[in-house]
């Protein structure tokens, strides 16, 4: 049973953690697709849904990225031009087309780099480790 989230009483918003570092701005989800194509927006959406078939997933949109949160923040991206680039966290180093880049934050903590550029993306295998990050999101790990 894990402890029940931490609510910071300036912006609202709940993390895992007491009093855990943030900045406190919030910025409104549209505001991250302004100037963008709305085939981008499309796109922010199919990641947004498919995250939520693995569970409740709460959308947290800061200055500079929008983040997917359930317990903590498993993923986050950001809108370009033509493109979703984001992060997913997860317990092991994995490989998929759309990672291109993998840092090691510790022996079980590995942000997984990606850029989507069309719906397609979002494969089958794409979703299998977007379900192992949503399942780090709830901190199942620490069981």
């Amino acid at each position: 049973m894990r402890p029940p989230l931490w609510t910071c009483r300036r912006c609202g918003r709940p993390f895992a953690n007491r009093n855990q570092s943030h900045s406190c701005g919030r910025v409104p989800l549209a505001a991250h697709f302004k100037g963008r194509p709305p085939r981008i927006r499309a796109l922010f959406d199919a990641l947004f849904a498919a995250a939520r078939a693995f569970g409740p997933v709460t959308l947290a949109p800061a200055r500079t990225r929008i983040g997917l949160q359930s317990r903590m923040i498993f993923a986050a991206a950001v809108p370009l031009a033509d493109a979703l680039r984001g992060h997913l966290v997860l317990t092991r180093c994995v490989k998929h087309r759309t990672f291109f880049r993998v840092d090691s934050l510790g022996p079980r903590c590995f942000v997984h780099h990606f850029r989507l550029g069309t719906p397609a993306d979002i494969d089958a295998g794409f979703r299998r480790h977007l379900a192992a990050a949503c399942a780090v999101g709830r901190q199942e790990h620490l069981e």
